[in-house]
């Protein structure tokens, strides 16, 4: 069963630790909030799960109860043991004690290969869902977007800041390539907003469930995706200076009117509000300008 606050700082008291704010340990204490988490990814039965941040193992419980396999990560050594000790009544749970990032953008090859195995088991989708640690939720996200193993769908808690850089629109502070990456691959929305006081301890921000879906029809549309990375990376570097200035700056050749003609893009309009669908037509028009070599370096 999920935890209370009650019964969480009876853990954490009979190990003698306290929780670590370094490593975004905010456990969610509000069970309504973590059964309508789980429910709303409508889980079948046949799911490889990947949770990061397991905590005590609260959320684990709920989805080892519905899901194929879950593959918990947790940091934190403590942690963990309380949590293989809670979860030991489940044959289902994969619990690994690491870091789930071997390097900034590369998920551990323990965890990424017990993934890999539990799909090809169980030929369900493959879900990320947590609440994740704020240091490793972008770039997590990212790698499984276009990394070794590629999410189905992802539901996730997140600080409020990085829930609205998911689902900013053009023309917004927020925007940026998070937004682009998650809504040109899938459909992205923010499903409820958290108190802090629905955690403990009680973080300094709001967070928010996130629920994203990839959509294969959006993902056909990208020829590749790491051009589409690097018009990102030129144009958002860049963010309030014009496309054309941006192309410019990135030594790229190319005939204006051309360009404009066929992407129906206004190369005197800031990087920053150009529409996600734009990033992927010009990032396609990128891909075939690399084939045909139409660059200065």
């Amino acid at each position: 069963m999920p935890h209370t606050k009650q019964q969480l700082e009876q853990f954490l008291d009979q190990a003698q630790v306290a929780p670590r704010r370094q490593w975004g340990q905010h456990f969610l204490i509000d069970l309504n909030l973590m059964r309508l988490f789980v429910d709303t990814a409508q889980l079948q039965g046949n799911e490889t799960i990947l949770e990061v941040g397991a905590g005590t193992g609260s959320l684990t419980d709920l989805l080892a109860s519905r899901a194929g396999r879950v593959i918990a990560v947790e940091i934190d050594q403590t942690l963990s043991a309380i949590a293989a000790a809670e979860l030991k009544q489940h044959d289902n749970v994969t619990l690994m004690n690491t870091d789930i990032l071997s390097s900034k953008s590369t998920i551990h090859p323990e965890v990424l290969d017990a993934l890999t195995r539990s799909q090809a088991e169980l030929h369900g989708p493959f879900l990320l869902i947590a609440n994740l640690p704020y240091q490793v939720s972008a770039p997590l996200m990212m790698n499984l977007l276009f990394g070794d193993l590629i999410c189905d769908a992802m539901f996730v808690t997140v600080q409020l800041e990085v829930a609205n850089r998911m689902t900013a629109v053009p023309g917004a502070r927020e925007f940026g390539s998070l937004s682009i990456l998650l809504q040109a691959t899938g459909q992205v929305r923010q499903f409820r907003k958290i108190k802090p006081t629905a955690f403990w301890p009680m973080p300094n921000v709001y967070s928010a469930m996130i629920r994203w879906q990839r959509d294969e029809k959006l993902c056909a549309q990208i020829r590749d995706i790491h051009s589409l990375r690097k018009v990102i990376d030129l144009l958002l570097g860049h963010r309030r200076k014009t496309i054309k200035r941006c192309l410019a700056l990135g030594n790229i050749e190319y005939d204006p009117v051309q360009l404009s003609e066929e992407l129906h893009i206004d190369l005197t309009a800031r990087a920053e509000t150009l529409p996600v669908e734009k990033y992927v037509q010009l990032a396609n028009w990128h891909y075939v300008a690399v084939k045909h070599k139409l660059f200065y370096h």
